[in-house]
């Protein structure tokens, strides 16, 4: 069991960039469906929200690595 939970383990800073860059990916794709789906101002503001969470999200998975590394 040990070895499955560490292949879910983010380790390395390569690996939470990887982990980033695919939820921009996603991120933005949804974010083009929004634009699709709702025109003007409303889908814009979905879009940017999508982006934001992807920021965020980052910023608390690099933030999560680098107090690993200091326990």
């Amino acid at each position: 069991m040990e070895r499955i939970k560490s292949l879910f383990t983010i380790k390395t800073k390569f690996e939470a960039f990887l982990v980033i860059y695919a939820l921009a990916l996603g991120a933005a794709e949804r974010g083009h469906v929004y634009m699709q789906q709702y025109p003007g101002t409303g889908g814009h503001l979905l879009a940017l929200a999508c982006s934001g969470a992807v920021f965020m999200a980052g910023g608390k998975i690099i933030d999560a690595l680098d107090y690993q590394r200091g326990l």
